[in-house]
C-alpha cells in the first residue's frame, strides 16, 4: 500500500499562477479568433483609460492592427496612450507578472479589477508567436524601452533589451504585441465594434483605430470633462466573511485593539457601534491585539455584526462615479444620431450586503439606433461595467437577462428584435461581479438583476410617449388624407344640391378646416378620439357645428 501510494504522489507538482492561465486561456478571453484579438485590445485599452484618469488626463489612444500572415493568423496589435506613464521600476511587473498592479488590493471603482489582463495579452503573444512584447514607456522626461516576456515558470516578468534615455519625450505607453491564432473582422464582436462601444459609454477619450486594410476611424471626444476620481473607500462590515475578518486583522500593524481596528479598517464602523457589539458578546476581548483575534471570536464577530437588530449606516456612494445623464446623451448623438434619446440615472443600490452600485440606462430609437443590414434594422444591447464595453458572454448576462423579462409590447414595441433601437446599460461599482476572469459579462444577483429592469423600464415609458406620439401622428394624418380625398366631389355636389354657392369657395373653406383641425390637434397633443367629456362633448363636435354653418 505504501509503495502503491509513494507512487500516486510522485507525479505532485506546484504551479504558478501563469501556468494555470496558460493551460485555461479561455477563462480570460482568449478563446475564438475575433474574440482573442478583441480581447488583446480590450486590456490595453482600458488600462490606458484607467491611467489617464487617474492622472487627469485627457486620454487619446491609438490602437493599430496590422496584418503579418493572414492565412497563420498572425497580426501585429499596436496600442499607444497619452497616459501618465509606467515607471521603470514598476513595467516588469505591470506586463509580465499575473495578479501584480494597482487595482486588485484597493476598494475603489475601476475598469480593472484582477492586475491580470495586460499580462494576459504578454503570455498570449509568447506562447503563440514565442515572442515577447515591445515596450516604450514615456514618464518625468523619461523613455524606457525594452522587451518582456514571462517565466510561466514562476510568474516572473523578464526584461532584455532595456533602453534608458533623458529628454523631452511627453508621456505614455506605446506597447507593439504579436499574436497569431486570431483573426479582424467587422463583425459585432470585433475590434471595431468594441472601440466603437468604447467611445459611446467615454465621451470625454479620443480614441483612432488603424485596421488592417488601411481603414482609419477617428471617434473625437464630445466632452473635455475628466470624470470625476472615484474616492477608495474602506470594506463595509456587513460585506465581510469570518475569513476576512481575520485575514485584515492579522495583516494590521498600526492598531493595537480591535476596537481600533475594527473603526479604523471599515466603514460606518463607530465606537459606539462597538460598544453595542461589546455588550452583545462580552466573551471578546476588544481589547487585544488585531493579530491575536482568534476564528471563534471573529465568527461571533460577524455574527453579531450581521445580526438584524444592529442598525448599519449604509456604505458610502462617493466610491461610485457614474458617466452621467448629460455625457451619455451627448455620446449617443455624436454617435448613434438617433431620432430620439432618453438616460435614466438611479440612485446608488447596495448587493451583498455591503457594495454599492449604480445603474445607467439610455434607450436610443431611430436614426442610426439599432444594428443596420442591407435595409433592415434590429435591436442592440450595448452593455457596459465601468465604462468598458461587454462584447461577448451575452446570453449569461445579468443585463441580457434582464432586458429579455421586459414586456416590450407593453411599451408600444410590436417585435423588439426587429425594432431601430439601442439599450444602453452601464453598471458602476467597486467591485463589478463577473461570471470570468475575463470579464465579459455580469452575475445575475438578484438585486442587480432588479435594478437593470428597473432603470431600462424608467426610460421605456419615455419612449412609450414618444412612440404613442408618432403612432396618434401617422393616424391623424392617414384620416386627413382619407378626408379630403371627398373634398373636391363634395364642394361640387354641396352647391348644385342647395342651389347656391360656388365650388371653388367652399372647397378652400373645407380644405381650411380641415388643416385647422388637425394643427391645433397637433399643438395641443390631442388625439381625434380624445377630449371627450362624460356627455359626449369635445372639440370634433365643435367642429362639426362649423360645417353647419359654412353648408348654410
Amino acid at each position: 500500500m505504501a509503495t502503491t501510494t509513494e507512487k500516486i504522489f510522485s507525479e505532485f507538482k506546484e504551479h504558478s499562477v501563469a501556468e494555470f492561465f496558460k493551460k485555461n486561456q479561455q477563462m480570460l478571453g482568449f478563446s475564438g479568433k475575433t474574440r482573442s484579438l478583441t480581447t488583446i485590445v480590450h486590456e490595453y485599452v482600458t488600462n490606458s483609460l484607467d491611467a489617464c484618469e487617474e492622472a487627469g488626463i485627457l486620454p487619446e489612444v491609438t490602437v493599430k492592427i496590422e496584418e503579418i500572415d493572414k492565412d497563420a493568423g498572425k497580426y501585429r496589435v499596436i496600442s499607444e496612450d497619452n497616459g501618465p506613464g509606467i515607471p521603470e521600476k514598476h513595467l516588469g511587473k505591470a506586463l509580465g507578472q499575473m495578479l501584480a498592479g494597482t487595482k486588485f488590493h484597493r476598494y475603489c471603482q475601476q475598469r480593472g479589477q484582477q492586475g491580470i489582463g495586460a499580462s494576459g495579452c504578454t503570455m498570449y503573444a509568447q506562447i503563440t508567436t514565442g515572442k515577447p512584447v515591445k515596450v516604450v514607456s514615456r514618464y518625468d522626461s523619461k523613455r524606457i524601452s525594452c522587451e518582456i516576456s514571462i517565466d510561466l515558470k514562476t510568474n516572473s516578468p523578464s526584461i532584455s533589451n532595456l533602453v534608458k534615455e533623458d529628454g523631452s519625450f511627453g508621456s505614455g505607453v506605446r506597447i507593439e504585441a504579436e499574436i497569431a491564432d486570431v483573426k479582424y473582422d467587422k463583425s459585432s464582436f470585433g475590434v471595431y465594434e468594441y472601440v466603437r462601444r468604447t467611445a459611446l459609454a467615454n465621451p470625454h477619450l479620443q480614441i483612432t483605430l488603424l485596421a488592417p486594410d488601411g481603414e482609419k476611424a477617428v471617434f473625437p471626444r464630445s466632452s473635455d470633462k475628466i470624470p470625476e476620481k472615484p474616492m477608495i473607500v474602506q470594506p463595509h462590515p456587513l460585506g465581510i466573511s469570518t475569513n476576512d475578518l481575520i485575514d485584515f486583522a492579522h495583516r494590521e500593524r498600526e492598531c493595537i485593539r480591535v476596537s481600533s481596528f475594527l473603526q479604523e479598517r471599515f466603514a460606518r464602523f463607530s465606537a459606539a457601534k462597538v460598544d453595542e457589539l461589546r455588550q452583545m458578546i462580552p466573551d471578546v476581548d476588544f481589547n487585544k491585539k488585531p493579530s491575536e483575534l482568534q476564528w471563534h471570536e471573529a465568527e461571533k464577530l460577524i455574527k453579531a455584526i450581521q445580526n438584524p437588530n444592529v442598525k448599519w449606516i449604509a456604505p458610502s456612494t462617493d466610491s461610485v462615479k457614474p458617466i452621467g445623464k448629460d455625457q451619455i446623451e451627448k455620446s449617443l448623438a455624436n454617435i448613434l444620431a438617433p431620432q430620439f434619446v432618453v438616460v435614466t440615472e438611479r440612485s446608488p443600490k447596495i448587493f451583498k450586503g455591503g457594495i454599492p452600485f449604480m445603474v445607467e440606462a439610455a434607450i436610443a430609437y431611430g436614426g442610426g439606433a439599432g444594428r443596420k443590414a442591407a435595409d433592415t434594422a434590429s435591436s442592440e444591447v450595448i452593455r457596459y461595467a465601468n465604462r468598458a464595453p461587454l462584447l461577448f458572454d451575452n446570453s449569461g448576462c445579468a443585463i441580457s437577462e434582464a432586458v429579455k423579462e421586459i414586456d416590450w409590447k407593453h411599451y408600444k414595441l410590436k417585435n423588439f428584435e426587429e425594432e431601430p433601437i439601442s439599450i444602453f446599460v452601464n453598471i458602476s461599482s467597486v467591485y463589478v461581479p463577473y461570471t470570468s476572469a475575463g470579464k465579459q459579462a455580469i452575475s445575475n444577483e438578484d438585486e442587480i438583476t432588479q435594478e437593470i429592469k428597473n432603470a431600462i423600464m424608467e426610460a421605456a415609458r419615455d419612449l412609450q410617449r414618444y412612440l404613442s406620439g408618432i403612432n396618434r401622428e401617422k393616424e391623424r394624418g392617414e384620416r386627413k388624407k382619407a378626408i379630403l380625398r371627398y373634398v373636391t366631389q363634395l364642394s361640387k355636389d354641396l352647391p348644385e344640391l342647395a342651389g347656391k354657392g360656388k365650388p371653388t369657395e367652399l372647397e378652400k373653406k373645407l380644405v381650411h378646416l380641415i388643416e385647422t383641425k388637425y394643427s391645433s390637434q397637433i399643438e395641443n397633443g390631442e388625439d381625434d378620439d380624445e377630449g371627450e367629456n362624460g356627455n359626449g362633448n369635445s372639440k370634433k363636435n365643435g367642429k362639426i357645428e362649423e360645417d353647419e354653418d359654412i353648408n348654410e
